[in-house]
């Protein structure tokens, strides 16, 4: 068995157990909950979707976010030196370079990521000025998709990214997350009230929470609700274990776990609320992804009394919730380069930072930066994933890992949870990388 490394331990530790979990919530907070659950709902069976979706959102963050928080915890490094203790744990070599492949998948989804923040980022300061509103949506949104088209913007975005991390864990990364979670949740509620008066709001109301239970039949539903809640808790067999590598041992790790999957539902909930209401009292498309943001939701905000104010609380709650997750993202990456070709934190970051920036730039035009996200989150992202469940729940061990679960515990994670983790969690893993591929993207 190799030593503990705990490299990650010079970046200091989460202050408490609420920081802990806001930053998890952070992370796992993005843009899938905000313009891909919502329609995903209503598409595949509104109240009955979401009892499946819930079902995988209680397995997954149970045994899934709790293993990764635990494997983390237990090494005190990120993906390269973890898997690597891993594989040494059975005397074999080679984990790091496995390790390496969640590593590139975190770096690749930051690269396309920053792009996006950067067009919410304009987006909040077109709302502000007013530009936004006297300007067609569509006009707007290929200003900044185009070719080089948000470079000032997704510079921004990086620049704030590194301000954050180069504070560390406890002044950094912590203390922004305490500030911008409660701040996207409470600007959320109060768009979500605002929306609930407009005339025709309960067309959405309806189409998000009238069970279609028919639509259970269909095997896709299941697909569906399988791989938004495995993407939506962030289980990318990298991000989670570097914050688990600053959870100290006293803490239970399945609470904390299970607390922050229930605060991820309750945003992609206020996202469902906020959105989905407005643009149906509009008698628009809810279609999913980038359109339903960027220009379905800007008309929506011209249509509504005092909608500028109500785009820029939006905007700026989305926001909050991109730069939570690419802290997380970055903070990944730059601990690797911290630990594994020994820069100081600030070197680790601005490499990061430029690394991110740098090839990001080529890829601003919306239908590269699609392509781009498409290859990362259909194939390198969910393979990480299968990578890291199989990591810890065979190679290292149900026995090993259940250790480190159970420290910090009153009562030990049982049998159940143990055969759980070790057949169904991670067969259920390899099936969503599987469905990714059939799919072309299931999360």
């Amino acid at each position: 068995m190799s030593e503990k490394t705990h490299t990650a331990g010079k970046n200091g530790k989460f202050g408490s157990r609420l920081g802990f979990i806001l930053a998890s919530v952070g992370s796992a907070v993005g843009m899938g909950n905000i313009w891909m659950f919502p329609y995903r709902v209503g598409q595949y069976g509104g109240a009955a979707f979401l009892l499946v979706y819930f079902g995988f959102i209680f397995l997954f963050g149970l045994v899934g976010l709790s293993g990764e928080f635990a494997f983390g915890r237990l090494t005190g490094t990120g993906p390269i030196g973890s898997y690597s203790y891993a594989l040494k744990s059975r005397g074999r070599r080679g984990g790091g370079l496995l390790g390496a492949i969640p590593l590139i998948g975190s770096l690749g989804i930051a690269i396309g990521y920053a792009i996006i923040v950067g067009w919410v980022l304009r987006y909040l300061f077109g709302s502000l000025s007013g530009v936004m509103m006297g300007m067609e949506a569509e006009v707007y949104f290929s200003q900044a998709t185009g070719h080089f088209g948000s470079v000032p913007w997704h510079f921004m975005v990086v620049v704030i990214t590194m301000a954050v991390l180069v504070g560390g864990v406890l002044k950094g990364i912590e203390k922004v997350n305490r500030i911008m979670m409660p701040a996207f949740f409470i600007l959320f509620v109060i768009i979500a009230v605002r929306v609930f008066f407009l005339d025709g709001a309960l067309a959405g109301y309806e189409y998000l929470l009238i069970p279609h239970w028919e639509l259970l039949l269909k095997p896709e539903t299941w697909v569906m609700a399988m791989g938004q809640a495995f993407f939506s808790l962030s289980i990318t067999g990298s991000g989670m274990i570097i914050y688990g590598s600053y959870l100290d041992k006293k803490e239970d790790i399945p609470k904390a776990a299970m607390t922050t999957a229930l605060l991820d539902t309750v945003a992609a909930l206020l996202a469902g609320f906020a959105i989905i209401p407005a643009v149906f009292a509009f008698q628009m498309d809810p279609a999913s992804g980038p359109p339903l943001m960027f220009i379905t939701l800007p008309k929506v905000f011209a249509q509504i009394p005092a909608g500028r104010w109500v785009a820029v609380l939006f905007f700026l709650s989305v926001l909050f919730a991109g730069i939570t997750s690419l802290v997380n993202m970055f903070e990944v990456c730059a601990e690797a380069v911290q630990t594994h070709l020994h820069f100081d934190r600030k070197k680790a970051v601005l490499l990061v930072g430029c690394l991110v920036f740098l090839i990001g730039l080529f890829i601003e035009y919306e239908p590269y930066m699609g392509s781009w996200m498409d290859m990362i989150t259909i194939y390198v992202v969910p393979f990480g994933a299968v990578l890291c469940a199989i990591m810890i729940y065979w190679v290292l061990g149900i026995n090993r890992i259940g250790e480190e679960l159970n420290t910090g515990r009153k009562k030990p994670v049982g049998k159940l949870f143990c055969f759980a983790a070790k057949y169904i969690y991670v067969g259920l893993a390899v099936l969503v990388f599987i469905m990714s591929i059939v799919y072309k993207g299931i999360g």
